[in-house]
């Protein structure tokens, strides 16, 4: 009803979909007993979700009010988007309760689940920031016209695949399966990452605010940042969250290699 308009909205509405979808599976799998059919550990799905979820809902809200609600009139669709709001930071903190309760019920102290152990919760940092990238570049017109560009956004999407990889290989005890020990296998996604996310951290900035490589080194200066009243992310903002997302996404893919190279190299 007018409260999704533009990129933001969109992205904000399938991310409370899609949370909304996966719950209620789970939560049919839960109440029909079907958890004991799955050949691993069934609290790692429920945990490893609501993680996810938890910091979805709390991007959603952050992005969907500073880009959005604050500039809709007051009107019944403020109203309806600030109530979108309140329930998305009501959805964020269950979601957190719901881990917080999962790791007590099945003693996660003594049986660690991946994603409360450090690499884990560093390949959900990795993946969902990588996320909210995609989110910000789904405006196409951002790097089409570049080369290098392009090189970026393929760069996002390969560390992506990497990382949601390597999720389920530990979730599911299927590193066992690999040809290679896991960690070594882990070192060497990881410094992928780290060359491909160093190239992208100079090279996505460099063309999007450097004029003389037909960027726009002033905010002013583009025009679809002019308007009081949008219902999107200007593109000037967007490149400047894509550039700050990716350095946060470097140092995470930095300390994630140090993580495994000494699980390699240093022994206790």
């Amino acid at each position: 009803m007018g409260t999704w308009r533009g990129d933001i909205g969109n992205f904000s509405l399938f991310i409370w979909c899609f949370c909304f979808a996966v719950t209620l599976i789970i939560i049919i799998v839960e109440c029909f007993d079907l958890q004991r059919r799955f050949p691993f550990f069934w609290y790692n799905i429920p945990i490893t979700f609501a993680c996810y979820f938890a910091l979805l809902c709390l991007s959603a809200s952050i992005t969907y009010t500073t880009t959005f609600v604050q500039f809709l009139p007051l009107s019944p669709n403020r109203d309806r988007a600030i109530a979108a709001i309140t329930f998305s930071c009501i959805a964020c903190v269950l979601y957190g309760m719901e881990v917080a309760w999962i790791w007590d019920w099945y003693e996660l102290g003594s049986n660690p689940c991946y994603v409360h152990t450090i690499p884990g919760l560093l390949k959900v940092l990795e993946t969902l920031v990588a996320c909210v990238i995609f989110g910000f570049i789904s405006n196409t017109n951002l790097y089409l016209h570049q080369p290098a560009l392009v090189w970026c956004v393929a760069v996002y999407s390969i560390c992506f695949i990497q990382a949601a990889v390597a999720i389920p290989l530990k979730l599911f005890k299927l590193k066992y399966t690999l040809p290679i020990p896991f960690p070594i296998f882990q070192v060497g996604l990881t410094l992928l990452s780290v060359i491909f996310y160093s190239s992208a951290v100079v090279l996505w900035p460099l063309y999007q605010f450097d004029e003389k490589l037909g960027g726009q080194a002033q905010r002013s200066s583009d025009g679809s940042c002019r308007d009081d009243l949008t219902y999107y992310v200007c593109a000037w903002d967007q490149r400047l969250a894509v550039a700050i997302l990716t350095a946060i996404n470097l140092l995470a893919y930095m300390a994630d290699l140090v993580y495994w190279t000494r699980q390699v190299f240093v022994k206790d």
